[in-house]
């Protein structure tokens, strides 16, 4: 059993519960405030993807020695630094492809999910991981498949998705909580 720090702040409730909250007020920021300033959203969510891909670096080092989702999980947290660093760099070009980006990396990150969730089958709320993957991959396919949305929509909708992240994100540490308590 991996013991490190970074393996056991990745398997704690509480990281997940940080996560959780992050992506809500993220979420509400961008629902309530969709018109104002799509140049804060953009460096909102490029502050997501960062939240995101070190969230995901400390869960892979939890995940294990190996493994095919330990690998995904590494990755998909180096993926999601990158392009948290590339959105608050070049705003504006972010603007233009955030359905894209938003649409690519939702998939990858829905799939990471699943994958994770069927090769840990011990892997606390494996159900939800499993429903939240494929949630993020049909909101990826759909942000793919209509590319007319207008930012304002776009920027609904990413809120919504991550108001529901950090909701199941706060459903995940609440379960890890009530396993680590003693008896």
């Amino acid at each position: 059993m991996n013991k490190s720090l970074i393996a056991r702040l990745g398997g704690s409730w509480s990281w997940h519960l940080l996560y959780g909250l992050v992506s809500i007020v993220t979420g509400l920021i961008a629902v309530a405030w969709p018109s104002p300033t799509l140049v804060v959203l953009a460096v909102v969510f490029g502050a997501q993807l960062i939240a995101a891909g070190v969230f995901r670096l400390v869960g892979s080092a939890s995940l294990g020695e190996t493994g095919t989702a330990r690998t995904l999980t590494a990755v998909l947290g180096v993926v999601s630094l990158l392009l948290g660093l590339y959105a608050i760099r070049h705003i504006l070009i972010t603007l233009l492809a955030l359905g894209l980006l938003l649409g690519v990396y939702w998939i990858v990150d829905g799939f990471t999910a699943v994958f994770a969730a069927l090769d840990h089958p011990g892997l606390p709320g494996r159900g939800w991981n499993v429903f939240i993957g494929l949630l993020g991959v049909f909101a990826g396919l759909t942000l793919l498949a209509w590319p007319g949305l207008s930012l304002l929509t776009l920027s609904f909708l990413a809120g919504l998705w991550l108001i529901m992240l950090g909701a199941m994100q706060l459903g995940l540490a609440r379960g890890i909580r009530s396993i680590a308590r003693p008896a």
